[in-house]
């Protein structure tokens, strides 16, 4: 197949002929004669043509070396070269590598433009040019996958997109482009076909909308042209009117009201298309909280901010949101995200669910692909370093773990003593979820522990002469080893989707009841495990034997204002020589393969025959 150019275009990529002799000013190829473009093109996505939207077949010809910078090419026509660059002014901005006229996806965090071919995204429901949505694109996204949510759109969101593309198709259709459009005969029949593809709310029953929109264009003026009479002299009829029109007429400038956008290029208005305050104002002075609030787009800008959804694409670098709630008080909490498996994701959008519990199922466990020391799961008088790597003590006796933990096999890591004065103290060792936090690490049945004064173990409170004790300096080590035939190594990782959501500091929470009693009472011991701790690369011998079968977190606890340092690994100061291990370390991929896994069986299970795991009641 060979490409057909633009108006008076070349014939094999479309460039216009406005070289030397009349050669293609792209690839200096001859009118008549294809380019070394043929072959290399890209049709538009078939949900344009099912939306019907922008006529013509619009096939993309990428020449050598513009791979990244494809060039729309219009159907055949009659016209000069000067028609050819008129049609294709502002179809590429070579800047952004947008290409109008194309459902256009922004990344919210790296701000580039994709089309939605690029990640195979379903696009039967959207229109080019739509600003209501949310979209990181895979390399940016934690999780590594693509997210893609629609938004609620208001009036205004849907009269600028409705506006772009009445825009869009006059320029590439029409042999002269208008810039003003009918309420009755253009904008009113678009949005009513569109309706759909334009935003998630239903289609009102009354027929009230139409006033509504002629409303919002009449209000909005920093965004849209109102003519409400014919000039004198023009032969347009009087119920044509009134005509409404984009104030920016460059189209390169309407995009999704993201936080981060940065548009130094855009002219003061752009700020208003895209849902912020115009370029060159801070915002402050008299009215401008005024504006702000009176503009639609606005509202919805700072919506976003507050959204949970986005919020958690924001996290700080270490993984977790600075202000959150703690373990305490018989309940725990596990950062929660969109999952990107859910069936259908549109039932994030949050004003669907206004005033009603959010499905757990449309969300799954957030996780860190680094172990470090849980924020969360943790006294709230312990300081953690902004690395998460170490801890200093406060008063009593009070107890962190890591972020992950280990349920089957063999693991270490090593803990070093920073500083550690006369009148302080450390248990460290191993302990599961429900270990008491206000308590040393070996007070309950939950936890196993190394003390530095005398060397004793603890184990529910009870301690027993185990090794010469430790103190500042001292490198130590910490290994358990987990059967694998047990029922806790066989079974997947809780995916917490029947737990309820809650909401904090616009993150939102899977919320778990502890039920300390009944798990005390389902504790059984797991033949053949141990755990052995380590001095300066000194095994100190077996501690425990045949611990409690169950989930095990490296865990701290500290009396005082000691400091101690984790390495979770892989590299470490003294590794054992005689036993075979895993480092923590490797603990922090696993424990997202194996939440994945669990979240697509519960998926899948939900799918085939409608059940949902039950919440352990007591």
């Amino acid at each position: 197949m060979r490409g057909r150019g633009v108006r008076g275009g070349h014939n094999g990529c479309g460039g216009p002929l406005t070289g030397v002799n009349g050669a293609c000013n792209r690839c200096e190829g001859p009118p008549g004669v294809p380019s070394p473009c043929e072959g290399h093109l890209l049709t538009v996505p078939a949900a344009r043509e099912a939306a019907d939207l922008a006529a013509p077949a619009q096939p993309f010809a990428a020449c050598p070396g513009q791979a990244l910078s494809p060039v729309l090419c219009l159907q055949e026509g009659a016209g000069d070269a000067s028609e050819a660059l008129d049609t294709q002014a502002g179809s590429v901005d070579e800047e952004n590598g947008r290409q109008l006229g194309e459902i256009e996806l922004q990344c919210g965090i790296c701000t580039k433009w994709f089309t939605a071919d690029t990640f195979g995204i379903d696009t039967t429901s959207c229109l080019p040019f739509m600003t209501n949505y949310s979209f990181h694109c895979n390399v940016c996204h934690h999780s590594g996958n693509t997210y893609f949510l629609r938004k609620q759109a208001n009036l205004k969101e849907m009269c600028l997109s409705a506006l772009a593309n009445l825009t869009w198709q006059s320029r590439t259709q029409d042999e002269h482009p208008k810039t003003m459009f009918s309420k009755d005969k253009d904008i009113i029949p678009f949005i009513d076909k569109y309706w759909e593809c334009m935003t998630t709310r239903q289609r009102p029953g009354k027929m009230t909308w139409p006033n509504n929109i002629v409303k919002t264009m009449c209000k909005e003026r920093d965004v849209f042209l109102v003519k409400e009479h014919p000039d004198p002299g023009s032969k347009d009829p009087e119920e044509d009117y009134p005509k409404f029109g984009l104030l920016d007429q460059d189209l390169a400038n309407i995009g999704p009201a993201y936080d981060n956008q940065k548009q130094n290029n855009a002219v003061s208005t752009s700020g208003s298309l895209n849902g912020g305050i115009a370029a060159g104002g801070s915002g402050k002075g008299r009215g401008a909280k005024r504006k702000q609030q009176d503009g639609g787009t606005t509202g919805t800008a700072k919506k976003t901010r507050s959204d949970p959804l986005f919020s958690a694409q924001r996290l700080p670098p270490h993984g977790y949101p600075l202000e959150h709630p703690f373990n305490k008080d018989g309940y725990r909490y596990i950062l929660a995200e969109p999952d990107p498996h859910a069936p259908d994701p549109e039932k994030l959008e949050l004003d669907c669910w206004a005033g009603k519990p959010i499905p757990g199922d449309l969300y799954r466990a957030c996780l860190y692909e680094r172990v470090l020391l849980a924020l969360h799961d943790r006294a709230p008088q312990l300081k953690i370093s902004d690395d998460r790597l170490t801890v200093i003590g406060e008063k009593g006796y009070s107890m962190v773990r890591a972020s992950h933990g280990v349920r089957k096999g063999a693991w270490y890591f090593e803990i070093s003593m920073d500083e550690m004065p006369p009148d302080t103290a450390a248990r460290l060792g191993w302990s599961q979820p429900l270990g008491n936090l206000q308590a040393p690490l070996g007070y309950d049945k939950f936890s196993y522990s190394w003390r530095s004064k005398k060397g004793t173990k603890f184990h529910q409170s009870i301690g027993k002469h185990y090794s010469s004790g430790y103190g500042q300096g001292d490198i130590l080590g910490f290994y358990i080893s987990l059967p694998e035939d047990t029922e806790t190594a066989k079974s997947l990782p809780d995916t917490y989707k029947d737990k309820a959501l809650i909401k904090f500091k616009s993150y939102l929470y899977f919320e778990e009841k502890d039920f300390v009693d009944k798990a005390e009472k389902s504790l059984k011991q797991a033949p053949g495990s141990q755990i052995i701790f380590f001095k300066n690369g000194v095994s100190q011998g077996v501690a425990f034997k045949d611990i409690f079968e169950g989930v095990y977190f490296p865990a701290i606890s500290l009396y005082k204002g000691c400091t101690v340092s984790i390495n979770f690994g892989p590299y470490f100061k003294y590794p054992p020589r005689d036993i075979t291990y895993r480092p923590m370390s490797d603990m922090g991929w696993g424990a997202v393969v194996e939440h994945t896994l669990a979240d697509v069986l519960y998926h899948v299970e939900t799918e085939v025959d409608g059940r949902r795991s039950p919440p352990w009641e007591p």
